[in-house]
């Protein structure tokens, strides 16, 4: 793994760190020269809490879940919002978002135990994967958690027979793709057909699926979830899943004499990680998808199903980011600007995956135009090792605090122990409070396992 060749055409653009409009998390403000975020001088958070760290703009976090449940039960009053736990977890959000009235997605028995132990109710849960364990679902069932996501044949059975030796009827929705094409990154579409996401509706597939769940002891068959991919910006590919799925409920209807009465049409929503990105608002994402919905369903005379939707990246990421200390930095002339702070790939591994964009600034010059191209690479024992690739940031010095925006989602939840670094803590900011929500891990942690 390799860095892509650099961006000799780009040239430093004189913004500060204000003039970044839509990655700033909403109290970002500057004072001194430093960044401050919640009312807290996130120069002097590095200096106390150590780097890399996770900050969370709290108050940020809390108006984006407010606005998701205002807007669609503004447009659709029975629908429900669902936090897509994937993109950041840990008991301190899982609180924030029975407190706005979310319910939860988890992935797997880890994310379900996170939400267990903070006493979130388990019938709000909704519970997903490709290849739950039987282990995964005798904890999901035995906990009462609200729906199933059934994404096999294999997997029907294994719900429907645990769900027996409990004497319950477990409530499933069906995983389809149905074969919507989103524009965003090949790695992150899920709604095609060539996925190991849930049932086709190429062949019938789908349609056979819904008939054996139809048939299948001990499992009640409420709704259909599908889910066409990860930061989209275009909103058309959200009407259009919508229209397929409500025609393919009418086709249920036709088919088995089965009227469905629930359609979870999944997350997607893109946000800014660039200051001259454009996202679609929640507002006007609410407004695509209810209008879709309602549309397609008076054109087939279909009853209106209860919508759900599953946010996560458009509810944290921009709410977060990372600080880190410069350690290095190399000049490679006529080839890039090597700036290496203490994290890397090991807390952010995006860039190598995808090769994300984020906007840096260094904090303590918050007020200085950006006058250098660089690359942050991390600290790693890897090529590919970088958590920004070419981008303009101030004139950089070592022991400097640079800030990462838009970190808040699959950053922390995809964090790893890569050459024995701890993971960072987790800081919430608020009203010029900064309260530690998970602490960093120490090496003590790292080998607590080792027998």
């Amino acid at each position: 793994m390799s860095l892509p060749a650099s961006d000799l055409t780009k040239a430093p653009d004189q913004r500060t760190a204000m003039d970044l409009g839509p990655v700033l998390p909403e109290t970002a403000e500057v004072r001194d020269g430093h960044l401050f975020v919640g009312g807290v001088d996130l120069v002097e958070l590095a200096r106390e809490q150590g780097t890399a760290l996770y900050v969370f703009d709290e108050a940020h976090l809390r108006h984006r879940m407010e606005a998701y449940v205002d807007a669609f039960h503004g447009l659709y009053p029975e629908s429900d919002v669902i936090y897509a736990s994937k993109a950041f977890l840990n008991k301190a959000v899982v609180r924030i978002a029975h407190e706005k009235g979310l319910c939860l997605d988890v992935s797997g028995g880890g994310e379900l135990a996170c939400a267990l132990s903070v006493g979130y109710p388990a019938d709000r849960v909704f519970m997903h994967g490709n290849n739950k364990t039987p282990r995964e679902l005798e904890e999901a069932i035995s906990a009462g958690v609200g729906r199933i996501v059934v994404d096999s044949f294999d997997e029907l059975a294994r719900v429907s027979r645990i769900a027996g030796e409990h004497g319950i009827v477990q409530e499933i929705y069906l995983r389809i793709t149905p074969g919507v094409e989103a524009d965003t990154h090949e790695y992150i579409k899920t709604g095609c057909e060539d996925s190991k996401f849930g049932f086709t509706m190429k062949d019938d597939l789908a349609l056979r699926a819904v008939g054996r769940a139809l048939e299948t002891p001990h499992v009640h068959l409420a709704g259909l979830h599908c889910h066409i991919g990860s930061q989209i910006f275009k909103l058309d590919p959200f009407a259009e899943a919508a229209a397929v799925m409500v025609g393919f409920m009418d086709r249920i209807r036709s088919e088995y004499g089965a009227t469905l009465s629930e359609l979870d049409l999944g997350g997607g929503l893109g946000i800014a990680y660039l200051a001259d990105d454009e996202p679609a608002s929640i507002q006007e994402f609410a407004q695509m998808t209810c209008g879709a919905v309602k549309d397609a369903c008076e054109a087939r005379d279909f009853p209106l199903p209860r919508l759900l939707v599953e946010p996560g990246r458009s509810l944290v990421a921009n709410a977060g980011m990372t600080l880190y200390t410069v350690g290095t930095i190399k000049e490679l002339p006529g080839i890039r600007t090597f700036v290496a702070i203490d994290g890397g790939m090991s807390d952010n591994i995006r860039t190598a995956l995808y090769h994300a964009d984020y906007e840096p600034v260094i904090a303590n010059k918050a007020d200085q135009p950006r006058t250098q191209i660089v690359t942050l690479c991390g600290k790693h024992c890897e090529s590919g090792d970088a958590v920004v690739l070419d981008m303009p940031l101030q004139e950089a010095e070592v022991d400097d605090i640079v800030c990462v925006f838009g970190t808040g989602a699959y950053n922390q939840t995809m964090a790893s122990n890569y050459n024995g670094q701890p993971r960072p803590g987790v800081v919430f900011v608020c009203d010029g409070q900064a309260k530690l929500v998970t602490r960093r891990e120490t090496y003590e942690d790292l080998y607590a396992r080792d027998l």
